[in-house]
């Protein structure tokens, strides 16, 4: 029999209760789990003996519930998803994969762990541990928060999160919340998720790689497990019919929409609670409001002057905004706050809060009560981007949520009752022709819009209004967004699944299967850092790479350090390029007060040796962040290179790879950082084409600059720019910067990468002199290096003319 939440108890007078609060202070945890309450023998109980026999204990704990659970849980049975709870747990005992579809703000992504969990605890969690993963780390850390509350536990406890970077759980944690990329990284160790016995997954019309990979992954996990293992589908209505065609018959689609859409008559069992809420649902109505941009209008300004019109009119209900991206996002706040301080003080405060995943931790704000946040807003005068704006007034007190496509099915939140959509959204889309990264502002698609429309959640009358024309809503925008293993860069994900020991992509079950030219770049890219062996596996090199929770170029980087003997250095420079910029962004009045403090820091052999300065400077200070503030760094990037920093230490002692003392300031240990660099970056390297700072770039032919911010633009006496550089990243917008680069020689860049790769560059001056070298060298050092060396450069050279040799082909068979 499957346990059910406890009811609430009995009413009691409020005299009952005071009694019931005392007796629970004299009480001891002991006492409680040892059954001492029981004392009273099974005759009549009066006073506090009959308010202790109506206490109910929580069965993952063994603590009696609070108040505020069953506060909460009169709460949670408010969403409409509980009326899917019976059909789920009935569905778990008959099949080991379900898919459930319900709209934005229903409960899925918080009930439906919690009812996986009773279900598990049924069978005395003997079958494993309940894990929900989800496309977004924010997301998770928040999900946990709420859930742990809900559940009435201790978060870290019996619920926690495991995202990147950040453990938040122990080895008992009972309920699980993870990001899809852990997830998918646990199964290397892991394939058949042993110490699971539920999987959720959450959120599939994210179409995320991870996402979309584990949901091909357990499909083959549930049939190598079929007693003892549940996997619970979680998707928006719009992506359920697709995700049902691809699973079959055999698994059963519970639809909040199709219960919805035929209630139950009022004569039926519990037929005046779906009648409750269907009322419920019907006064959420949301009237949409189509209102084209004039030319020239920014969507951040129109957003702005929108959320003050609504604001103005006095109505009650908080605003959420969806803009194109998080520097669109800081930009309105700023204009907001700017705005602001002309309204009249008898509107009320408008408290802006920013929520996208830069934010981290500071993403919980939006969870902040009014009250408090005006009593913080009253003992702290400073202005910051949790602005209470015009506090004191006797008008409206309103939230303003501005934020991107995060928010579109993750942070329910209460009290929605206006939501501005943009129709606009800023996406990196890799292009593997050219091995880079582009930044395209497009329309979102028809599912984002409704999905937006739906975050309306608010007992009010709503309104949605969208900044476009209903002619661009219903002939521009596609049906539903492009899925990540079409424009996301898969290297990384080709070496996770062959240390899974698929031999080749179509082995694995995709929705969407990826391009065949992206799997074959990603394949060549890992060739070509030696993690492939003749026969398309993986090599030595390859197996130590997967471990390292790095891009595979840097991974490579940082094993070639242990050859150079830099690899403290480059510890330090993973780090720092794995976590976000640790450069604020100034504004334009303040960046040359921003670059002066910089310029101390920045070295002269370039921005990677200027990120080791950076660091090393950082922890000198003790990590202080008022030094942050003062030379306009990111603490919380830095302090989460920090952390990286010291899990990539612990993954190398633990697969045991030398670790070299500290050697960073003399010239040799910056020559052999360059050369680790350039084992693993062979192929981010450009060539100053005119001497006057215009990179081509050898694997494309693009033509770039260097970032502004630059060390080799910014020391002063400000230097040439070098003629050889080798990048870190490289993305096609508005300024087609490089950004962290180094100079390098070309000798090096000879002897350290493939010889074929070189042969496969396209025609340029700059591959004319990397030949030549190459050719001078020869007579010095390739007749040393032994046959292997000349079959390798004769057995690649193949593909110099365009063509693929069939090793290569045969490592990935597309069906």
């Amino acid at each position: 029999m499957m346990s059910s939440p406890p009811a609430k108890p009995s009413a009691t007078s409020p005299g009952s209760r005071l009694r019931l609060s005392e007796a629970l202070e004299t009480l001891s945890v002991s006492s409680l789990l040892s059954g001492d309450l029981d004392d009273g023998g099974d005759g009549e109980r009066g006073g506090d003996e009959e308010g202790l026999g109506d206490l109910e204990v929580n069965p993952y704990d063994g603590l009696p519930f609070s108040s505020r659970y069953y506060a909460l849980l009169e709460e949670r049975q408010q969403f409409p998803i509980w009326r899917l709870r019976k059909s789920l747990m009935e569905s778990l005992e008959s099949h080991n994969m379900v898919l459930l579809s319900a709209p934005s703000g229903a409960g899925k992504s918080t009930q439906v762990p919690q009812w996986c969990v009773e279900y598990a605890l049924s069978y005395e969690f003997s079958q494993g541990l309940v894990c929900c993963s989800q496309p977004c780390s924010v997301a998770a850390v928040s999900l946990a928060l709420r859930v742990a509350d809900e559940m009435d536990l201790s978060l870290g406890l019996e619920v926690g999160y495991r995202v990147s970077h950040d453990d938040g759980c122990t080895p008992d944690t009972l309920l699980r919340f993870v990001s899809d990329t852990l997830l998918l990284e646990e199964m290397m160790s892991d394939p058949l998720l042993h110490q699971y016995g539920v999987v959720v997954l959450d959120e599939l019309q994210e179409r995320t790689v991870p996402t979309d990979v584990l949901l091909g992954l357990l499909c083959d996990v549930c049939r190598q497990r079929p007693d003892n293992f549940r996997v619970v589908l979680l998707a928006h209505p719009t992506l359920a019919p697709r995700l049902a065609t691809f699973l079959g018959p055999s698994v059963p689609h519970l639809s909040l929409d199709s219960l919805l859409s035929d209630p139950p008559t009022r004569g039926q069992e519990e037929g005046g609670e779906v009648e409750e809420e269907s009322k419920t649902l019907k006064v959420n109505r949301v009237e949409t409001l189509y209102r084209e941009l004039s030319s020239g209008k920014e969507p951040v300004s129109a957003a702005c002057h929108m959320v003050l019109d609504l604001h103005r009119r006095g109505e009650e209900g908080d605003v959420m905004v969806f803009m194109a991206s998080a520097q669109e996002i800081e930009e309105c706040v700023s204009l907001l706050e700017k705005e602001c301080v002309a309204l009249s003080p008898q509107l009320g405060p408008l408290r802006i809060l920013p929520l996208h995943t830069g934010l981290g931790e500071l993403t919980q704000r939006v969870y902040g009560s009014d009250p408090e946040a005006s009593s913080l807003r009253e003992n702290d005068s400073s202005e910051g981007v949790d602005g209470l704006m015009g506090a004191g007034g006797p008008g409206v007190k309103r939230k303003v949520i501005l934020t991107d496509s995060l928010a579109e099915a993750s942070f329910s939140l209460p009290d929605i009752r206006y939501v501005i959509d943009t129709g606009l959204q800023l996406k990196t889309v890799y292009n593997p022709q050219i091995r880079a990264n582009s930044q395209v502002l497009r329309t979102i698609s028809k599912h984002q819009a409704d999905m937006r429309t739906e975050r309306v959640n608010s007992h009010l009358p709503g309104l949605c209004l969208r900044l476009y024309s209903q002619s661009v809503y219903n002939d521009v925008m596609r049906e539903a967004h492009c899925p990540g293993v079409v424009e996301e860069n898969l290297s990384h994900l080709v070496l996770l699944l062959k240390r899974l020991d698929i031999a080749d992509m179509g082995q694995c079950k995709f929705l969407d299967r990826p391009a065949p030219e992206a799997l074959m770049q990603a394949l060549e890219d890992l060739d070509y850092l030696a993690a492939l062996d003749d026969d398309g596996n993986l090599s030595e090199v390859g197996i130590i790479m997967s471990e390292l929770p790095l891009e595979p170029p840097l991974a490579k980087a940082l094993i070639a350090a242990c050859e150079y003997d830099c690899v403290d250095e480059l510890l330090t420079i993973a780090a720092m390029l794995t976590a976000p910029s640790c450069f604020m962004t100034a504004e334009p009045s303040r960046e040359e007060a921003a670059v002066t403090h910089w310029r101390p820091l920045m070295h002269t052999e370039g921005d990677h040796m200027t990120l080791i300065n950076i660091y090393k400077a950082y922890m000198e200070h003790n990590q202080d962040e008022a030094w942050c503030t003062t030379n306009f760094l990111n603490h919380a990037a830095l302090r989460l290179a920090v952390v990286i920093r010291a899990e990539l230490l612990a993954v190398m002692q633990r697969i045991e790879l030398p670790v070299s003392p500290p050697a960073f300031g003399c010239q040799d240990n910056c020559t052999n950082i360059k050369r680790a660099l350039i084992s693993g970056f062979f192929l981010k390297v450009a060539h100053d084409v005119d001497g006057s700072g215009n990179y081509l770039l050898l694997t494309h032919r693009h033509v770039a600059h260097l970032h502004p911010f630059s060390s080799y633009l910014c020391r002063q006496p400000c230097p040439d720019p070098p003629s050889w550089v080798l990048y870190h990243e490289f993305t096609i917008s508005r300024d087609n910067c490089i950004r962290i680069a180094s100079d390098v020689h070309p000798q090096m860049l000879v002897e350290l990468a493939p010889q074929y790769y070189l042969g496969n560059l396209p025609s340029s001056d700059g591959k004319e002199l990397l030949m030549e070298l190459r050719q001078s060298l020869e007579p010095h050092t390739y007749e040393q290096d032994g046959v292997s060396d000349v079959h390798s450069c004769t057995h690649r050279d193949g593909d110099a003319d365009g063509t693929h040799n069939q090793s290569s082909t045969e490592l990935c068979v597309v069906q």
